[in-house]
């Protein structure tokens, strides 16, 4: 460890360029696909139900292959992984981009999702690596950056690209980045000393892991097509995933060499923050999901303008992170992401206020508020959940923060429009009770859509619709409100000091 601590590669911009263009290429692919699903669909005469397969068969496959990070780079080293990783990235995307059947896809998806895995937690480790300590904060929030812009550049390019050129172009544009990347690393990083060791591979962790996860995906994905615990298929389901996933937990419990360190948790500052890191990351990835769609089911908003109305989230993060990574030191990273939880709370709160007059600009300047929040989100809770780790831990660490951050994200994804059309469901049934011609707002209504005939009732009852959705929208963002204040309180205990623990043992070269 000693010697890797005190490398310094030719080129810190370089490395950070060429480190940080993987990272942004596997977070750009989490959400490219979005907007492009109904064309995907289309193309490969598949319903818009099974094109949904495209984005969760990558986000399972990622998390999945998460865990196996840390294992991984002691046997072969932390820049083998990563060169590799995106090698086979590349040649996943190329294959993606070939696809002629759906099946095709979304088999090279999982592919793509599983070689994607490592990425993110290499891109982390190698970055803390190359920093000096001192810089180190600056490295993170170089990171947190990209992960922040990724996700917000991903819908605009995906309509983009879908529009002008053809969908496959979504996934060739990773070949260019990844051979770059790859070249730039290389270079970099080939003189960085590398300690291996070999471990045996925890196979029982690892099946149990796959077996639980995705079948909990799998229920979370169908549920609502097959009305929940109504289903044997889902009740079924539901008992394999929690046999599954006792079964992991105890195993890795007691396991020497666990596919997940789940005693990690030991470590308070690690737990806190880790809770605090899924659940917002949960509720950020939820906004970002609900707002394009709300905007272009019912607002009548095209993708590329949705992508547009939601864009602006991105500008203060991009302006802010080299700031927050300078200084955060300086102040209780508890207080500042305590401050980003009461600036996505607002935002939220505010996006409660909406109705269906709602402009373009409003909508676009509390996404423009809410990126205070996102800008001191990361890499103050990274830090915090970092910082009781011991040096050696850290690389386990970050895979499963990065872990059930993906799976947060993962289920928020399948939650929330689930919540979001229940609720909007309830709410067309109550106002729809209260619709009767003997009402004088009702008749009044019909006769400004031209007297009671069948397209009148049609007309009101579009109208009710757009308004359940609404009000289920207000709900949704209400509830999410609330969930961000609790954040707050609960980011306040974790215990300071939060300095880096390379520190010291670094600095002594």
């Amino acid at each position: 460890m000693s010697n890797n601590a005190s490398f310094t590669p030719p080129s810190l911009l370089l490395s950070t360029i060429g480190l940080s263009l993987a990272t942004f290429m596997q977070v750009l692919d989490t959400t490219i696909a979005n907007v492009a699903l109904p064309t995907i669909s289309g193309n490969l005469g598949v319903s818009s139900e099974q094109g949904t397969w495209v984005i969760t068969s990558f986000a399972v496959s990622n998390a999945i292959a998460l865990p196996l990070t840390g294992w991984l780079s002691r046997r072969f080293g932390e820049v083998k992984l990563f060169l590799w990783a995106t090698m086979l990235f590349v040649l996943a995307s190329f294959l993606c981009g070939i696809s002629t059947s759906m099946p095709e896809l979304i088999g090279f998806r999982v592919l793509q999702g599983l070689v994607a895995g490592p990425l993110y937690p290499m891109t982390q480790t190698l970055l803390i690596a190359v920093y000096p300590p001192a810089k180190r904060g600056m490295a993170l929030a170089l990171l947190a950056m990209v992960t922040v812009v990724a996700p917000i550049a991903g819908p605009i390019l995906g309509g983009w690209i879908t529009d002008s050129y053809s969908w496959p172009w979504i996934f060739f544009i990773n070949v260019p980045i990844g051979i770059f990347a790859v070249m730039v690393v290389r270079s970099q990083l080939a003189k960085r000393p590398v300690v291996t060791s070999r471990q045996p591979m925890d196979y029982v962790g690892l099946i149990t892991l796959i077996i639980g996860v995705g079948a909990l995906q799998v229920i979370l994905d169908k549920g609502n097509d097959l009305d929940w615990f109504e289903s044997n298929f889902i009740i079924v389901g539901a008992a394999i995933s929690v046999v599954a996933l006792a079964v992991f937990v105890i195993w890795e419990m007691t396991d020497r060499h666990p596919v997940v360190n789940l005693r990690l948790f030991a470590h308070r500052n690690f737990r806190i923050g880790t809770l605090v890191l899924v659940l917002g990351y949960a509720g950020f990835f939820g906004i970002n999901l609900i707002l394009p769609q709300w905007l272009q089911t019912q607002m009548g908003y095209t993708a590329t303008w949705a992508g547009l109305a939601v864009a602006p989230i991105g500008i203060l993060p991009v302006l802010l992170s080299p700031f927050v990574g300078k200084y955060a030191h300086k102040f209780d990273l508890r207080l500042l992401a305590g401050i980003a939880f009461l600036a996505i709370g607002l935002s939220c709160f505010m996006r409660a206020e909406f109705t269906n007059e709602v402009d373009f600009q409003h909508i676009a300047l509390v996404q423009l508020f809410m990126g205070i929040g996102v800008a001191l989100f990361f890499m103050p809770t990274l830090s915090i959940l970092m910082s009781d780790l011991p040096p050696s831990q850290i690389a386990d660490g970050a895979g499963l923060a990065t872990f059930l951050r993906t799976l947060g994200g993962s289920f928020a994804a399948s939650l929330t429009t689930w919540i979001w059309i229940r609720r909007a469901d309830q709410h067309h049934a109550y106002m729809s009770e209260s619709i009767s011609t003997f009402e004088p707002a009702t008749r009044e209504t019909l006769n400004t859509l031209g007297g009671a005939s069948q397209s009148a009732y049609a007309q009101m009852d579009q109208i009710l619709t757009s308004q359940a959705y609404m009000l289920s929208t207000v709900d949704y963002f209400t509830l999410l409100g609330w969930g961000f204040m609790g954040l707050i309180l609960i980011v306040w205990l974790a215990k300071p000091p939060f300095a880096a623990k390379a520190g010291p043992a670094a600095s002594g070269h």
